[in-house]
């Protein structure tokens, strides 16, 4: 499955979950770490625990499976580590001390209003 594909169905994923704030970062020129970095927001814990299994659910699908987990004991920030992709599910308070989109300034957003229904 085509990398852009993948990254489409995961924004498709958590915007039918309900997930906040969602914004994808194209980090490639910037890093070798991933290709994107997406990152949502959700309302408690229990949303955020659905919205990563969720993605989890709907890409092995089709055979993609992440190379690492954290922070499902946490609470308050889970990373699905996609290889091509770094999903950051966060809470509301913990998005705003994170500041991912403020660390990774430099990075291009990308436009996905087109993906997203509300």
């Amino acid at each position: 499955m085509e990398i852009l594909t993948s990254v489409e169905k995961i924004i498709k994923t958590l915007d039918s979950k309900k997930a906040s704030d969602i914004t994808l970062l194209k980090i490639d020129e910037l890093t070798v770490l991933s290709d994107y970095f997406v990152i949502a927001s959700a309302s408690n814990t229990t949303q955020l625990k659905a919205l990563a299994g969720e993605i989890e659910f709907e890409l092995q699908k089709d055979g993609i499976k992440p190379s690492h987990i954290e922070g499902y004991d946490s609470g308050s920030w889970i990373l699905l580590d996609y290889g091509f992709a770094v999903v950051h599910l966060f809470l509301k308070d913990s998005r705003m001390f994170y500041s991912l989109e403020r660390l990774w300034s430099d990075a291009k957003q990308v436009d996905i209003s087109h993906l997203i229904t509300e």
